[in-house]
């Protein structure tokens, strides 16, 4: 109980502050009607040659849904404000609400969708192969 409020208390403190940080970085996914990504922070990983860290917050406005997607790399995401239904290729859909994480390990295809009455925030971490497109766009629904 006391990680989860650290982790919401703490998500909900950078929020603000992550989407202001780099407001020159390009989206990691393809932006869509009510779907907003935008990367706050990207860094190199000590120790860890060919691969940086990504971070990215996301909106989703009420019922919007990001693309279906993949990554080169590991996807960790936590819900700040709301409720996603998370899709992940070969497994049951999931409901991650304020305060819940997930983790998507490896090029999986995945895709979220708000099933709250309000807008979603979420703080998106991915851990990437530089040099390769961040996020692969697929082109039918993750069911």
């Amino acid at each position: 109980m006391m990680r989860t409020l650290f982790a919401t208390t703490l998500l909900t403190a950078l929020f603000p502050l992550a989407q202001a940080q780099a407001p020159a970085l390009a989206p990691v996914v393809p932006q869509t009607p009510g779907f907003t990504s935008k990367p706050v922070l990207v860094s190199p990983i000590t120790g860890v040659e060919g691969k940086e860290l990504v971070l990215i917050a996301v909106t989703l406005e009420p019922g919007a849904s990001s693309p279906p997607h993949t990554h080169p790399g590991d996807c960790y995401g936590s819900v700040v404000d709301g409720v996603i239904e998370l899709r992940v290729e070969g497994k049951a859909p999931i409901r991650v609400q304020a305060g819940e994480s997930y983790a998507n390990l490896g090029p999986v295809p995945h895709q979220f969708t708000n099933v709250s009455e309000k807008p979603v925030r979420m703080l998106n971490t991915l851990v990437v192969e530089k040099g390769k497109p961040r996020t692969v766009p697929l082109p039918t629904p993750v069911k």
